[in-house]
């Protein structure tokens, strides 16, 4: 932490502000402009789960004439951010770590690669676990008269949605963890409600994904593993109770006499 003499005056803090969201943003324009060549490979990948569960001679439709264009606009813009992601977190850290004490510091690099592992482990789990599941689900009520002819953007957007809503519930631990450090919960309170925890999980996963069973079920029972998960951290990392405290107080104090 700099000293109250060294203190930077508050325009200087803005100025610096203002070059790194340039940079962040030039960062973000190149991510973008590379992964425009490659739009249909991306574009692609992503919808690669829904392709292998269509039949055969099936495919993905545009209902608009520009619908194509800026789907693949979307998912440039999405690829760009992804690859500008180092960029970001670099200047993100380059900002605040002046402002911070040294033990801050040890911590907050830690938790923006937890941040970042959780939630792509949460995405990866949507892709390839839960998509084809769910999209063979979905498939299953085609007939000889009803065909499905998903268009480019509805299934842009319903993908992003997921994956984003899987990448963010996988957070859960760091979150629980970091209530228990701050004193807001404990192991003991977690394992008390346990029950309505699990119920939370199922309403959750019934508002974020799509209304079928399949779905809801995939995303409330990883919930349930990443709250036992959350149990052990806070076991770990959480806020020692006083009386443990105090008790050691005690036992130091009695072995100096």
């Amino acid at each position: 932490m700099v000293d109250e003499e060294d203190k930077i005056p508050f325009t200087a803090h803005l100025e610096e502000l203002r070059s790194r969201l340039i940079v962040c943003f030039s960062a973000v324009g190149v991510g973008f402009l590379i992964s425009y060549f490659f739009k249909e490979k991306l574009f692609q990948i992503i919808s690669r789960p829904l392709v292998s569960v269509m039949q055969s001679g099936d495919t993905l439709i545009f209902t608009g004439l520009p619908e194509a264009f800026f789907t693949y606009l979307k998912v440039s813009l999405l690829s760009g951010l992804m690859l500008a992601a180092p960029v970001i977190l670099y200047e993100f850290w380059m900002f605040v770590a002046p402002g911070l004490y040294t033990r801050e510091r040890k911590f907050l690099l830690p938790i923006v690669f937890l941040c970042s592992f959780f939630f792509i482990g949460g995405a990866l789990f949507g892709y390839f676990i839960v998509f084809p599941f769910g999209f063979k689900f979905f498939l299953s009520f085609a007939t000889d008269v009803i065909r499905p002819f998903p268009a480019m953007r509805e299934y842009l957007s319903f993908a992003a949605k997921l994956l984003i809503a899987f990448g963010l519930v996988f957070e859960l631990p760091l979150i629980i963890t970091f209530m228990a450090k701050m004193g807001m919960v404990t192991p003991d309170f977690l394992k008390r409600n346990r029950k309505y925890a699990i119920l939370l999980f199922f309403a959750g996963s019934a508002m974020l994904t799509p209304p079928d069973v399949v779905t809801q079920v995939m995303m409330a029972l990883p919930l349930m593993l990443l709250y036992e998960i959350s149990i052990i951290g806070a076991r770990l990392f959480g806020r020692k109770p006083v009386h443990d405290a105090d008790t050691q107080t005690e036992t130091d104090s009695g072995a100096t006499e």
